[in-house]
C-alpha cells in the first residue's frame, strides 16, 4: 500500500484507531464527522474507500467519487445508501451483517421478556403501592408456554432469536418468504406463508427484517388490526419499518398491544409532540409501564463495536489488496 491511498470515514467514528490497527499506517485514514452529504469536503473525491455509518450517501456523493473502489457500510443497514445508483457507477456496497447479532436478540429477548412477563409494568408499579405489596397481581399475566411467538424475518438475528425463546417453552413459528423452504424443520419452528397468518397465530411478535420499499411502513394500522388483542410488539431491526409511533400509541389505548419493546423509531431522536413519547416519558400516564424504548443500541456491546469496525477494515484490506470485498449487497 502507498501513502496516496485515502479511507474517508464520513461519520460518527472520529478516531480510526481500529482501522489503523487493521490497515496499517501507510494509509490515511480521514474521519469527516459529518452526517449531511452536502457538507462532505473535496476529500471523498479521491478516497479509494468511503466508509459510512448513519449518512445517507445519495447519487450527490456517489457522483462526486473519482476512483472510489468500495462503499462499505459500518454496520448491517443498507437503507442510507443508494445501492442501485452505486451499482450503475460499478461501486460495490458492502455492509457488515454478523458482527452484532448475539446483542441484538439477547436485546430482543430481553424486552420480550420484561413485558411478557409484567417486569415493567411490575417495576413501574410497585414504586406507588398506597397499601400492600404481593397481593398487587397483573391478572393478565400468561405463562410464557402460553405464548405464541411470530416472528418477522428469518434471517440471522430472527432465527437467534427463535432459538432463545424455545428454552422458554414457547411456541416459534415465523413469516420469511426469502427463506428456503425447509429452514423451519431444522430449526422446529412453524412457519407461515402470510403476515396475515403469523398475526392469527401470534400473541408476541418480533421483527427482524431490512427496511425496503417492502418493508417500508409494514406495520401500518391494517397490520395492527390483524393482530390478536393483547399482543406483545417488539421491534429491533429499523425505525420506519413501523408507519408511525401514532400506530403504536392507539394500538396500546385500544388493547389490541398490551406492550410494545422499541430499539429503533421512525424519527431519531423522537420528537416530544408525540403521544407515544409523551405516555413514556410521563410516569403517571397509564401506559407508560408498558412502553420500552432504547436509543437504537441492541447492537451494541464493547466486544461488537469492535467486532464490527475490525470487519470493515479487514473487508477494506481486501479491496486494496486486489481482492473481491465480501457481503456485497449490490452484485
Amino acid at each position: 500500500m502507498n501513502k496516496k491511498i485515502k479511507i474517508v470515514i464520513t461519520d460518527y467514528i472520529d478516531k480510526p484507531d481500529i482501522e489503523y490497527e487493521v490497515l496499517g499506517n501507510d494509509v490515511d485514514i480521514i474521519c469527516l464527522c459529518e452526517n449531511n452529504e452536502k457538507n462532505f469536503s473535496d476529500i471523498i473525491e479521491d478516497a479509494d474507500i468511503l466508509m459510512a455509518w448513519h449518512a445517507e450517501i445519495t447519487k450527490y456523493t456517489i457522483n462526486r467519487l473519482k476512483k472510489c473502489k468500495a462503499i462499505m457500510r459500518i454496520g448491517t443497514g443498507f437503507d442510507n445508501v443508494d445501492i442501485e445508483f452505486a451499482r450503475e457507477r460499478g461501486i460495490p456496497v458492502t455492509n457488515v451483517p454478523d458482527y452484532g447479532t448475539h446483542e441484538v436478540a439477547d436485546t430482543t429477548c430481553s424486552m420480550i421478556l420484561a413485558l411478557a412477563r409484567g417486569l415493567s409494568m411490575y417495576n413501574h408499579l410497585s414504586k406507588n403501592y398506597k397499601t400492600g405489596w404481593q397481593e398487587n397481581f397483573i391478572p393478565e399475566l400468561k405463562r410464557m408456554g402460553n405464548h405464541n411467538l411470530g416472528i418477522i424475518g428469518m434471517g440471522r438475528i430472527g432465527t437467534a432469536v427463535g432459538l432463545r425463546m424455545k428454552a422458554f417453552n414457547i411456541d416459534v413459528a415465523f413469516y420469511d418468504p426469502y427463506v428456503a423452504n425447509g429452514y423451519e424443520k431444522s430449526l422446529g419452528v412453524k412457519r407461515f406463508q402470510s403476515l396475515a397468518a403469523l398475526s392469527n397465530y401470534a400473541s408476541i411478535i418480533s421483527i427482524h427484517t431490512p427496511l425496503t420499499e417492502e418493508t417500508m411502513s409494514m406495520v401500518n394500522q391494517s397490520f395492527i388490526d390483524q393482530m390478536n388483542p393483547d399482543s406483545v410488539l417488539v421491534n429491533s431491526a429499523r425505525g420506519p419499518i413501523v408507519e408511525s409511533l401514532s400506530v403504536i400509541y392507539d394500538a396500546l389505548n385500544s388493547g389490541k398491544l398490551a406492550g410494545v419493546g422499541l430499539d429503533v423509531l421512525p424519527e431519531e431522536p423522537p420528537s416530544d409532540e408525540e403521544a407515544l413519547i409523551k405516555a413514556w416519558k410521563n410516569p403517571a400516564h397509564p401506559l407508560s409501564s408498558r412502553i420500552l424504548i432504547t436509543p437504537h443500541t441492541a447492537f451494541y456491546s464493547e466486544t461488537a463495536w469492535y467486532e464490527m469496525r475490525f470487519k470493515v477494515a479487514e473487508n477494506a484490506r481486501r479491496v486494496l489488496k486486489g481482492e473481491n470485498p465480501l457481503n456485497v449487497i449490490n452484485s
